[in-house]
């Protein structure tokens, strides 16, 4: 085995005695810093690399922290002008994941770069933290890389906002196949448009 395969080896037991000690340890230095913040290197290197980073000019990584829990409704004082219902406040669950909207402050922050991956890497009571990697599409280095240069296409801008990375792609249930994913492709809206619009052929 070579080293990147021991790292992931250990990070499957995130309840040893090595791996709590890190993460409490790491965590609290996370939290003095700011919501948002660049990195000279990722923190998982075996991860960063499964998910396409390369320690190579054009590509960065930058760690998020997302406030945990579920999605209280953004109304003034909790009053909702409408049914019973949508009276609903707190105990409503997002729709996207919490890793996707990591992905969406850091790509929000940083518009020149394009989100590539993202990862969890920490978390406690209060907040995740995910390291996002990200690739700079005018980087002569990435646009000459055949593995990579897909992503300077502009039809790939803001991907993260889309729902087209990894993350994204969980939340719109595109991850599931066959009889149970019926109505998930290519999208929930575009599916329930379709299938309640009459579409009847012209006699030309």
């Amino acid at each position: 085995m070579g080293a990147y395969k021991y790292v992931e080896e250990l990070y499957k037991k995130k309840q040893s005695d090595v791996l709590r000690f890190l993460l409490r340890v790491r965590c609290w230095e996370y939290r003095q810093m700011p919501s948002v913040v660049r990195l000279t290197r990722p923190s998982r290197p075996d991860k960063a690399r499964r998910l396409g980073y390369k320690a190579k000019q054009g590509y960065v990584v930058y760690r998020a922290r997302v406030r945990r829990g579920n999605r209280k409704r953004p109304v003034h004082k909790g009053i909702v002008y409408g049914k019973p219902v949508n009276q609903g406040i707190t105990q409503l669950k997002p729709t996207r994941n919490l890793r996707n909207v990591a992905e969406e402050r850091v790509g929000r922050k940083i518009g020149g770069l394009r989100v590539l991956n993202s990862y969890w890497i920490n978390e406690d009571s209060c907040y995740k933290y995910f390291e996002v990697i990200m690739v700079d599409p005018a980087h002569a280095a990435i646009r000459n890389d055949a593995r990579i240069n897909w992503i300077c296409n502009p039809v790939h801008k803001h991907r993260e906002l889309r729902g087209l990375t990894s993350a994204g792609k969980s939340y719109r249930g595109l991850r599931a196949k066959g009889f149970g994913a019926n109505k998930a492709r290519p999208s929930k809206r575009s599916n329930w448009t379709r299938r309640n619009s009459l579409s009847l052929r012209r006699f030309r």
